[in-house]
């Protein structure tokens, strides 16, 4: 009787394999050829209008004049700065929660603080950086505004992912560290952090891949789709690819549309290249850590 039990339920177990496992292969392959279909589009309308000239244009109503300086300038500039405030703050933040902060209800109640600020839209973001950074702190709508918003957008994910990463570390490695005299920030710093530095880097990829493309946040704090000059400073004034690109986009006159797809591919350009560094880097020290 148990082993007629047991042979029903290995039968409707490869009943329901077999049924799964092609909608999964099925769902892959229609989001793949779904992405192929997309950038297929992208490259066809938007490699004919890439050129030395679309590079070091500013924008033009005109599309035969029309270039991208301002925008891949001003974008270059607010990841940079994004990434000096974002990375030593969110990997700070996560250390002294998973090493030092005590285990008690403000640590949970801050722990949940962040789990949640991470699912906020990011037009609050932009709302918050306008109120905050724009007017409170009168630092205008300049790059360094965008920049804080930005930061205050990634912070909640570069601080999750991080913590994942340090708790992932091994104990073993902790106990090593103190077995041979190491301090409690010697054992983070020689022990803790060059293991958790691969997760670490998956999440900054996230967060930065999230704040490159983001144009709701930074369009309430510019305001500035149409710019003739590119920034020099943290104070200057500035846009970036994707409102460029939602600006062409909204264009009656058919040309425009190519040039935003020829956008679109610097902004793939710009965060692939991006990510593979990181991606580099992590893959180094992951093979370090195993050998």
């Amino acid at each position: 009787m148990l082993s007629k039990i047991k042979n029903n339920q290995k039968k409707r177990r490869k009943f329901l394999s077999g049924i799964i496992y092609p909608l999964i292969i099925g769902s892959t392959l229609i989001g793949i050829l779904g992405l192929g279909i997309l950038l297929f589009e992208i490259l066809n309308k938007g490699l004919p209008w890439l050129s030395m000239d679309f590079l070091n244009n500013f924008p033009s109503r005109h599309p035969e004049q029309a270039g991208i300086k301002a925008a891949l300038y001003g974008t270059i500039w607010i990841t940079s700065l994004t990434a000096l405030f974002s990375i030593p703050l969110g990997v700070g933040a996560a250390i002294y929660l998973e090493e030092y902060a005590p285990n008690n209800r403000i640590t949970q109640l801050i722990s949940l603080s962040i789990t949640n600020l991470a699912g906020v839209p990011s037009i609050v973001y932009g709302l918050l950086g306008l109120g905050l950074f724009v007017n409170f702190l009168a630092l205008g709508r300049s790059l360094l505004a965008g920049s804080l918003t930005l930061t205050l957008l990634i912070l909640p994910i570069i601080i999750i992912a991080s913590r994942e990463a340090i708790s992932s570390v091994p104990m073993n490695y902790r106990l090593a560290a103190f077995a041979l005299g190491a301090t409690k920030w010697q054992s983070i710093r020689y022990a803790i952090l060059p293991s958790a530095l691969p997760g670490f880097l998956t999440g900054i990829i996230l967060a930065l891949s999230r704040a490159i493309g983001e144009s709701a946040p930074v369009l309430a704090i510019t305001a500035l789709v149409y710019i003739t000059f590119t920034p020099t400073s943290p104070l200057d004034r500035f846009t970036v690819l994707p409102i460029q690109i939602f600006n062409w986009m909204s264009r009656p006159q058919e040309d425009f549309a190519g040039i935003a797809a020829a956008g679109i591919i610097i902004l793939l350009v710009i965060l692939l290249s991006m990510n593979s560094v990181a991606i580099f880097v992590r893959n180094k020290y992951q093979k370090r850590r195993v050998e």
